[in-house]
């Protein structure tokens, strides 16, 4: 039997590495083009998209595959869109004012209220209808700031909850569109692109009305910090021992139940080196879950080349401290949700309170807390709520916050600094730095953080992702089961 040809287009802002080794892993042949003969004459085609609406319409054009696309999804064929790809099919978009979309469906997508934490990160339930068709409810991983609120007439929808119902996903034949990342979503995204290779259909009970206010699902977040090729641990980045291969690591990780892995390269900043893409490719060739990459990224080209070779986030620590404007580079080039900010924040001696501050900011009896860089070799004197919410205006989209006290200590998170922080800014916050047990991961998710990010209790099989899940399942959180 020959393997299905997949032709994904090179948009300019996509992970596109997540797609190939999504269809390469169901035994497709999947291959970039943006060759207008693939467009009109490929089995089946993919519009991936991590971006802004303004630049994946304005690359569309600048190839001329507006007229195929829309012919390729009139004629009902095999045609797949991915998050920003399902929204230029719409007409317009509040994120690209004046940029006309596709025009496959009736009106503008808005963007999420403010309500809720923007960008939407992480696996939300997807409610499909009753019925057969490719799509079935399940768990899957969003990377979102806008969404398309309304249902367009002739579309099978499946919907999904994050500050009011929203669709998660559109089929009509055999074109279908995702708001979420299948090829990001484990097993269950995997089947659903098997379905759609074979245009298969599967047949879904009438949806749970409980489900769609599910909302989005705590993550649980194993690290790799990575020197040479392998996975270290230390305490405060130093003494570190060899803890694993990184990509089998990632797969034990991800049969667990792990909801993202973060991969950082320890050494990459302080020794002036760029973050080592084979891994990144190894790594990404066995993982379909979101991988966050971070180390040495000093520009956008940089935080390209770690999008193209399989990441679908890129942290950012010294380079954004010394100019913020890398965090603009990166958002305004791959979405606001590719760019994470990597604050590692270290407690400061207290001193007289200062009515200039917030009560956040004072945090430990006024001493608060400054922001570290160089793996925690520099102390820049530069207070870590205020920098968190300066890289938030400058276009970071989550915040990984590392407690530099807490680091490999085992003593738990630190509760005050994540509270502070998830408290000052609008978009997701991953607490890290010192979790020992299932319990400080729920104080972790109890206190304001969205995620929690763990390594020595995994890397050393203290405890299983599954296992921690129970734990704050129980608690009474919601979790991706």
């Amino acid at each position: 039997m020959t393997p299905p040809d997949v032709v994904i287009l090179p948009t300019g802002v996509a992970n596109t590495a997540s797609v190939l080794a999504a269809f390469r892993r169901l035994g497709a042949t999947p291959r970039l083009s943006e060759d207008l003969a693939d467009v009109r004459e490929a089995g089946h085609v993919v519009l991936p998209g991590v971006g802004s609406f303004g630049a994946a319409m304005e690359r569309l054009r600048a190839l001329g595959l507006v007229e195929p696309l829309k012919a390729r999804i009139a004629a009902d064929r095999p045609t797949l869109a991915v998050c920003v790809g399902l929204q230029v099919l719409a007409e317009a978009s509040d994120e690209s004012p004046g940029v006309a979309g596709l025009g496959v469906l009736p009106g503008t997508v808005r963007r999420f209220p403010s309500a809720v934490r923007v960008p939407q990160f992480g696996w939300n339930r997807v409610v499909a209808p009753a019925g057969a068709g490719l799509l079935a409810s399940g768990s899957a991983y969003f990377a979102n700031s806008f969404r398309l609120a309304d249902v367009p007439a002739g579309w099978r929808a499946a919907l999904s909850h994050h500050g009011g119902p929203f669709v998660a996903a559109l089929e009509r034949g055999r074109v279908l569109a995702c708001q979420f990342h299948p090829e990001l979503s484990g097993a269950w995204g995997l089947e659903l692109l098997r379905r759609w290779l074979e245009g298969s259909a599967v047949v879904s009970d009438a949806p749970d009305p409980q489900a769609r206010q599910a909302g989005l699902a705590r993550r649980i977040l194993p690290c790799l910090d990575v020197r040479d090729g392998r996975v270290v641990k230390g305490v405060r980045f130093q003494g570190l021992a060899d803890a694993g291969d990184p990509a089998e690591l990632a797969a034990a990780y991800e049969a667990q139940g792990a909801d993202e892995l973060v991969l950082l390269d320890v050494s990459a900043t302080p020794e002036g080196r760029k973050t080592a893409h084979e891994t990144v490719r190894r790594v990404r060739a066995r993982l379909s879950i979101p991988l966050s990459v971070g180390g040495g990224v000093r520009s956008g080209d940089d935080a390209g080349r770690l999008l193209d070779a399989g990441a679908d986030k890129v942290g950012v620590n010294t380079a954004a401290v010394r100019d913020p404007r890398v965090l603009t580079e990166i958002a305004e080039r791959f979405g606001r949700q590719c760019a994470v900010l990597a604050l590692d924040a270290a407690a400061r001696p207290a001193c007289p309170a200062s009515p200039e501050r917030s009560r956040g900011e004072q945090g430990r009896g006024g001493g608060g807390w400054e922001v570290v860089v160089l793996s925690g070799k520099e102390r820049t004197g530069i207070d870590a709520i205020a920098w968190a919410r300066q890289a938030v205006e400058a276009g970071a989209g989550e915040i990984l916050l590392t407690s530099w006290d807490r680091d490999g200590t085992r003593l738990g998170y630190d509760l005050e600094l994540t509270s502070a922080v998830a408290a000052a800014v609008p978009v997701p916050v991953i607490a890290s730095g010192g979790a020992d047990s299932p319990r400080h991961l729920l104080e972790g998710l109890q206190c304001g953080a969205d995620a929690v990010l763990a390594a020595s209790i995994f890397h050393y099989q203290e405890h299983t992702v599954a296992g921690v899940k129970d734990v704050l399942a129980a608690a009474g959180l919601e979790m991706r089961r």
